[in-house]
């Protein structure tokens, strides 16, 4: 099960927090929550709680990272993944 949270606080750039497992069958709605924005992706994407990616999973991510969104927060096996320095409080 995936949790997708969007958040648009005042002043702040919005951002996207996933939670939970298995990426797949939620990756072009993920995919449509960056789309939706008229092309302009949100800023900052949220992983933290993010407990196993698939495949397709990574995929995405690593095509949301090329696109210029910020991961602010992830685990060091999704860091991994995307092969960047984990998030030392996780």
């Amino acid at each position: 099960m995936l949790r997708i949270t969007r958040s648009d606080q005042n002043g702040a750039a919005p951002s996207i927090k996933l939670e939970g497992k298995r990426l797949e069958p939620w990756v072009e709605e993920v995919r449509q929550l960056f789309v939706a924005t008229h092309g302009v992706p949100f800023p900052r994407l949220d992983l933290a709680e993010l407990k196993f990616v698939d495949g397709a999973g990574a995929r995405l991510l690593r095509e949301l990272v090329m696109r210029g969104v910020h991961i602010e927060s992830c685990a060091p096996y999704v860091a991994e993944l995307l092969n960047r320095a984990p998030d030392p409080n996780h």
